[in-house]
């Protein structure tokens, strides 16, 4: 059982895949809220059935599953469609993510949130004893993204400016491990953050 869980979060295209799976290979188990933000609107689950019941049955496939397309589109052209989507998926987001850390086995687990301070910061996941923040400037970001996605120059700067800020980000960090070289040069960083979370879980239990 893991009672000291770590909130690893990061701008897109910062490194964050990068810095989960160095810690993955140290021990460490890493629950993914995107994977767990797919897992909550299956078919057969409640949240898919909320959302259809408060969007739309156009939500919903021919074969029951989830129109991520249709809804990708309605969430970005209607707030209140946002907003109502996160009031069904957040909270079962959130008590996922923290029941899967809790159960992991080592000294400490990993809650990697990408939103997480759009998505209410330290207030929505009281439950985080720290929160590790992988951080790149901006111009080395939109660089990433081109090279990675293939999108243009354009693209890449809308999908930075979705995001909360790089400075609103830091602002809810107690670690910062900065992702601006070669992935390489995240191996030493990564395991001496590993080192101290050990240390700090080993301390407060």
């Amino acid at each position: 059982m893991s009672d000291f869980i770590i909130g690893l979060t990061g701008g897109v295209a910062s490194g964050k895949s990068e810095v989960t799976r160095r810690l993955e290979a140290l021990g460490v188990h890493v629950a993914d809220a995107d994977v767990i933000a797919r897992a909550v609107v299956e078919p057969g689950q409640p949240a898919l059935a909320e959302i259809a019941a408060r969007l739309g049955s156009e939500m919903l496939q021919d074969d029951g599953s989830l129109d991520r397309r249709r809804l990708r589109e309605r969430i970005f052209a209607d707030p209140q469609a946002r907003a109502t989507l996160e009031a069904i998926t957040h909270p079962l987001i959130r008590a996922t993510l923290a029941r899967e850390c809790r159960a992991a086995a080592g000294p400490y687990a990993i809650a990697a949130v990408p939103l997480l301070a759009e998505a209410g910061g330290r207030a929505a996941y009281p439950w985080l004893d720290r929160i590790l923040v992988v951080d790149a400037p901006v111009e080395l970001q939109h660089a990433r993204l081109m090279r990675r996605d293939g999108v243009d120059e354009a693209l890449a700067m809308r999908m930075i400016g979705a995001q909360a800020t790089r400075e609103a980000r830091l602002a809810i960090a107690d670690d910062v491990l900065v992702n601006d070289g070669h992935p390489e040069h995240l191996d030493a960083p990564v395991s001496a953050l590993d080192a101290r979370y050990r240390a700090l879980a080993a301390a407060s239990s």
